[in-house]
C-alpha cells in the first residue's frame, strides 16, 4: 500500500516534533513550604501523621521520596540561599538567625551565579511565586518605617524595590519579602497591593496556575523554572475560610491542608496544560516545623510533625532541618520509589548544571552535589560524602554518613535543653550519635568515639577553611566563619 504523505501531513508532524522534542530539557517546579515538618506529610508519616495531605501523597506515589533529605539551615532565610545558590548561608554574613528588616541588603552577591540565573543562560524562562526572605532595599525616594508593624512592611502602594529577585536570576517575581510583611504584594520591582494575611496563599496558588497555564500555551517553546515559595503553614496561622475547622488538630491542621490542595492546583494545571510528562517536579519545606505552633498539643492528639526525629525548626538535631524531599519526572523517576541517600537543598545547583551538561565556575555551587545520578537510577554509590547543619543560633554539626557529630551541648535553638541550659547541667559539649542506629539522637557516644570526634571535627575545620565542601579550587568565605572548638 502507498503511503500519501500531503503538505497538511507534513505541517502536523513538524510541529509535533517541535512540540516535545526527546532532548528537550524538562520545565522544573520547585514548591518550597515555609516550615512543614517531615511528619506533616501523611504519606511520611503513617503511624503519627494525623493531617490528610492526599495531593502530596500522590507525588509519593509517582516519583521518589528521599528519607534523608536535610535543608541547609534550621531556619528560613539560610536556607533559602542554599538552594539558590548552592552554597551554604554560614559562608556569608548571615551567621545566625534570619534577615528581618524591611529593608536590608540582599544576601546574595550580585556577582553570584544562582540558580535562575544558570537557568536563563540556558534558555529557561525564570519566575519565582511566593516569598522571597533573601533582602532588598526600597527605593531612596521610599519611606520604610525602622519598626513595621507586625504583618505589614508598612510601605505604600507604588513604592519601588531594588536589588530584588529579578537582579537576582528571575524573570518576574510574584509575592512579599517574609512573614512580617506578608501582607504587602511585590510584582517584579514595585510594591502593587496591601492584602490581608489570610488572602496571601490563594494569592501564590492563582498566580502559579496562571504561570503554568501561560507557559502552557506559550509559542516561545523556552522551558520554564518555578519557583514557587508557599507562605504556608508558617506563622501567622490563617487557613481560608473554606478550609477552617477541617482538621481536628485546629488552624495548623486546615493550614497544612490548604497547603496540600494548592500542591493539588499546580499539578493539575500542569496536567491540564499538557506539561506534566516534561516537567521535574520537586516538592521540599525550607526547615522543619515551629514548635511555637503548638507541637506538644498536636503531640497530645497523636500527629508528630517531625515523625520520629528530636527537635523542631531552629535546633541542630533531625527535627530541625530533616525535611520531606519528593521528586517527579516521569520516564526519568521510578514511581513510588524510595532513596536513603544522604542530600542537601544545596545540591539543586549542580544537579541543574548536570542536567543542561555544562560546568559550574569554580566560584559557584561550593557546596552543591548533583542528585541526578539518584533520580535516574544510576548512582551505585552515595552522592554525597557528608552534609554540614546549622542551626538559628550558628551552631554547626556535621553528617558523614550514618555519623552525626554535634558542635555544641544543647539544642543550638529553641527546645530544651537550649546550650547555655545545657551547659550548666553539665553536659558534654560534643553530641555524637550513630542515627542509623539512633535517629532520635538519644545516646551521646563521644565519651567512647574520641578518635572519630577529632576526625569530624578537623574535616569541618577543613570545609570551612576551604570555602567549599565540594572537590575544586579553595574559594573565600565573605567572613570569618563563627565555628568555636573546645
Amino acid at each position: 500500500m502507498r503511503s500519501i504523505i500531503t503538505p497538511l501531513t507534513c505541517i502536523i508532524l513538524i510541529a509535533f516534533a517541535a512540540s516535545a522534542p526527546a532532548d528537550a530539557p524538562p520545565n522544573i517546579l520547585y514548591i518550597l513550604c515555609d516550615d512543614l515538618g517531615y511528619g506533616d506529610v501523611q504519606g511520611l508519616n503513617l503511624t503519627h501523621g494525623k493531617i490528610p495531605t492526599p495531593h502530596i501523597d500522590r507525588l509519593i506515589v509517582e516519583g521518589m521520596t528521599f528519607s534523608d533529605a536535610h535543608s541547609g539551615s534550621s531556619v528560613c532565610t539560610p536556607t533559602r540561599y542554599g538552594i539558590l545558590t548552592g552554597r551554604y548561608a554560614w559562608r556569608t554574613r548571615l551567621q545566625r538567625g534570619v534577615l528581618g528588616g524591611a529593608d536590608e541588603d540582599p544576601l546574595i552577591a550580585a556577582d553570584r551565579l544562582t540558580v535562575p540565573a544558570l537557568l536563563r543562560k540556558h534558555g529557561y524562562t525564570t519566575a519565582i511565586i511566593g516569598k522571597w526572605h533573601l533582602g532588598f532595599n526600597y527605593a531612596s525616594d521610599v519611606h520604610v518605617p525602622k519598626k513595621p508593624p507586625q504583618r505589614s512592611a508598612g510601605v505604600p502602594v507604588g513604592s519601588r524595590i531594588v536589588n530584588g529577585p529579578t537582579t537576582r536570576g528571575f524573570d518576574h517575581f510574584y509575592g512579599f519579602e517574609h512573614a512580617r510583611s506578608m501582607s504587602t504584594v511585590i510584582e517584579d520591582g514595585r510594591v502593587t497591593a496591601e492584602i490581608k494575611p489570610i488572602d496571601m496563599l490563594p494569592a501564590i496558588a492563582d498566580r502559579a496556575v496562571d504561570y503554568i497555564t501561560q507557559r502552557g500555551r506559550a509559542d516561545d517553546r523556552k522551558p520554564f523554572f518555578l519557583y514557587l515559595a508557599l507562605n504556608s503553614p508558617h506563622t501567622p496561622l490563617v487557613p481560608a475560610a473554606e478550609w477552617q475547622g477541617r482538621s481536628p488538630l485546629g488552624p495548623y491542621g486546615d493550614f497544612v491542608m490548604q497547603t496540600d490542595h494548592v500542591v493539588g492546583q499546580v499539578l493539575t494545571a500542569l496536567d491540564q496544560a499538557n506539561l506534566t510528562d516534561n516537567t521535574l517536579v520537586i516538592f521540599t519545606s525550607d526547615n522543619g516545623c515551629a514548635p511555637y505552633i503548638g507541637v506538644d498539643k498536636l503531640q497530645k492528639q497523636g500527629h508528630y510533625p517531625s515523625a520520629d526525629r528530636r527537635g523542631y525548626k531552629s535546633d541542630i538535631w533531625d527535627g530541625g532541618h530533616r525535611i520531606p524531599f519528593i521528586v517527579r519526572w516521569p520516564g526519568h523517576v521510578d514511581s513510588g520509589s524510595v532513596s536513603d541517600q544522604l542530600i542537601c537543598l544545596t545540591d539543586l545547583m549542580a544537579t541543574c548544571a548536570d542536567l543542561l551538561d555544562v560546568d559550574l565556575p569554580a566560584s559557584a555551587g561550593e557546596d552543591s552535589i548533583s542528585i541526578l545520578p539518584v533520580l535516574e537510577g544510576t548512582a551505585t554509590q552515595p552522592v554525597r560524602q557528608t552534609v554540614v547543619h546549622h542551626s538559628i543560633n550558628g551552631e554547626f554539626a556535621l553528617r558523614r554518613g550514618p555519623w552525626k557529630l554535634v558542635f555544641c551541648p544543647g539544642s543550638g535553638g529553641w527546645t530544651a535543653p537550649r546550650d547555655a541550659a545545657a551547659r550548666k547541667q553539665g553536659l558534654p559539649s560534643r553530641q555524637l550519635y550513630q542515627m542509623h542506629d539512633d535517629i532520635a539522637e538519644s545516646v551521646n557516644l563521644q565519651s567512647s568515639q574520641t578518635a572519630r570526634v577529632k576526625q569530624m571535627t578537623e574535616l569541618m575545620e577543613r570545609d570551612i577553611a576551604a570555602g567549599r565542601s565540594t572537590p575544586g579550587p579553595a574559594q573565600s568565605n565573605d567572613v570569618k566563619v563563627q565555628f568555636a572548638t573546645p
